[in-house]
């Protein structure tokens, strides 16, 4: 049979499906009818020596099935968020091994889907059957048929997870917890507007566009500069802000294929405060843990962005307002589990820019430091608990008397030719947290764990583009008081002086040398502040100090807000030199 010989050479259904000219579910349907189905072997870690006890299973086409099932048990299927890169990280491992061990603590026999050998998910002695498998919806089904499982988790493992819900609901696969069509109402644009619009919670303006000129017609209508991305998307992949029609053509022709099976959104950029929240739902109350505020303001990633909890600078009125949204959208979509939601503060209003039910990248960051199990409470809800029966009340938690501050982790300096410009679209690789009692020391801690290298003194090479001059010469005004010698290209060194600092001028790489680069590559330089102009040009002169700054390891900032930040933990260098280290588990122990 050419499909069995097919199969065991390792052809997808889909790629089947593509040659023939068929769809995936008739290859599908007609392998199952031939009796062409996968068997399961355990993979021997022990080389035969030993007989493998270990719970590790692959498919393959060939007739023996060494998966062994015992009917009495109750099973529950977890899917995996897959290999660890930009975008989708380990956190979403840690929301799956939570899982797991809830499931587990119920009594239930939690089988994990994921083809991440070098993750705490695929330990051997994490879940009680473990599958190394694509997560694509073949290998998933093919699973679920053969396990029989009494439902599947989608939630703990990020988008890729959740884009497996809908093909696997039209199988009648039951997904517990929050439904497919719940996931559907937070992704689907027009469904998502309506949502909100009937619970009288602001959005940005927007559309979806299914082509090129529908795209240039919503931007026209709504104003730029506009957000632009691709619909179910991870890590904000091929999402940028766009300021005028022609940076629009050229996104659409280059960034994205755009039609019915694959629209644009297309909504209105708003330069405001962007704050965050994790909640966990049954339905009907609402657990909030805490609020997050985010240092650098919307428009950068929030898996890029310093985050701060709890929120240190918003109004009581704006903060009633992001419980009111959080508990209606956990109502509004009917969510049993976990819920992530972006907003942004802008001319004291707030909108919600983002909803997600599922677990995000801030869940272990959250969790940590409010000493909340939210993976846990959300299986014990998928489960059928209620959050009145775990112990807890909905609305916002007391807050703690610390700051905790998310720091991103950035490896530029081994991605060449990648700009470290932040923007929608994420660049980071890795997180991690500075705790005090002080927000500044908090922060210090952050930076430091980061590996910035904060400059006590030294020398600030700056050329900041039109739009963020006002700003940033106050910040680097602020900076000469401390006793930096600070550096400018032209533009830039106008506004300096005209504000009273006296700067010095630094050509730029197309005026010669000396140059900003130059400058860099002798190590007479300690930090870098350069943003972005309107126009993307590819190895642009800011492009070249950029990446000039990072292969020699010399901090280089893209945010006012970053940068603000920085001026102000330098400014108080002398008392963090005396700050105390605390273990998390004391301060939450505390806070209690």
């Amino acid at each position: 049979c050419v499909l069995k010989e097919a199969k065991k050479l390792g052809f997808s259904d889909l790629e089947i499906a593509e040659i023939r000219g068929m769809t995936e579910n008739d290859v599908r349907e007609r392998r199952k009818q031939l009796g062409i189905i996968p068997t399961y072997k355990l993979v021997d870690t022990c080389a035969a020596e030993f007989d493998a006890e270990t719970p590790y299973y692959y498919s393959c086409y060939e007739q023996e099935n060494e998966a062994s099932h015992d009917p009495g048990l109750r099973k529950i299927l977890v899917i995996g968020s897959g290999p660890i890169r930009i975008g989708q990280g380990v956190e979403f491992d840690y929301c799956s091994v939570h899982c797991v061990w809830a499931l587990q603590e119920a009594g239930i026999k939690a089988i994990i889907v994921n083809n991440n050998p070098e993750t705490v998910s695929t330990d051997f002695d994490t879940s009680d059957r473990l599958y190394f498998e694509p997560l694509v919806f073949e290998d998933v089904m093919n699973i679920i048929e053969e396990e029989n499982p009494e439902g599947v988790v989608v939630q703990f493992g990020g988008q890729t997870a959740i884009n497996l819900a809908d093909s696997l609901n039209r199988m009648g696969v039951p997904i517990i917890g929050t439904s497919n069509d719940s996931i559907d109402m937070a992704e689907d644009r027009d469904r998502f507007d309506r949502l909100v619009e009937e619970l009288g919670i602001p959005r940005p303006p927007g559309k979806t566009a299914m082509s090129v000129a529908e795209a240039v017609e919503v931007a026209n209508t709504i104003g730029y500069p506009v957000l632009v991305r691709p619909s179910y998307v991870l890590g904000g992949r091929a999402m940028e802000i766009v300021y005028n029609v022609d940076e629009l053509e050229q996104y659409m022709a280059t960034a994205v294929k755009v039609n019915r099976e694959h629209p644009v959104l297309v909504d209105k950029y708003l330069l405001g405060r962007e704050i965050e929240v994790d909640a966990v739902s049954d339905g009907n109350e609402v657990l909030i843990p805490g609020i997050m505020q985010h240092i650098e303001r919307a428009g950068v990633h929030s898996g890029d962005s310093m985050a701060v909890f709890p929120a240190y600078d918003i109004s009581q009125n704006i903060k009633d307002k992001v419980i009111d949204y959080t508990v209606k959208l956990g109502r509004g979509l009917k969510v049993k589990g976990l819920i992530n939601i972006q907003f942004v503060e802008y001319n004291h209003e707030l909108y919600v820019i983002e909803v997600n039910p599922r677990s995000s990248r801030t869940i272990p960051f959250v969790s940590k430091v409010t000493g909340i199990p939210m993976v846990k409470l959300a299986t014990e809800i998928i489960l059928g608990k209620s959050i009145a029966d775990l112990g807890y009340r909905g609305g916002l938690q007391p807050e703690p008397g610390f700051y905790a501050v998310k720091v991103p982790v950035f490896s530029f300096n081994k991605l060449a030719k990648v700009d470290v410009n932040l923007g929608p679209e994420m660049k980071s690789t890795g997180e991690v947290m500075g705790i005090d009692y002080s927000l500044k020391t908090a922060l210090y801690k952050g930076f430091i764990a980061a590996g910035v290298q904060i400059p006590e003194r030294g020398t600030i090479v700056a050329t900041i583009a039109d739009r963020d001059k006002p700003e940033g010469i106050t910040i680097l005004k602020e900076f000469y008081r401390m006793g930096f010698k600070i550096i400018a290209t032209e533009g830039t060194l106008k506004h300096l002086k005209a504000a009273g600092v006296e700067a010095e001028k630094v050509k730029k790489i197309r005026e010669g040398s000396p140059n900003i680069v130059d400058l860099i590559s002798q190590g007479k330089v300690d930090l870098v502040v350069n943003t972005l102009t309107q126009g993307r040009k590819p190895f642009s002169d800011g492009f070249q100090i950029r990446r000039a700054a990072v292969e020699l390891n010399v901090p280089c900032l893209t945010s006012m807000d970053t940068l603000r930040v920085l001026q102000e933990v330098i400014s108080e260098g002398e008392r963090q030199e005396r700050m105390q280290v605390y273990a998390i588990q004391d301060l939450v122990k505390k806070t209690k």
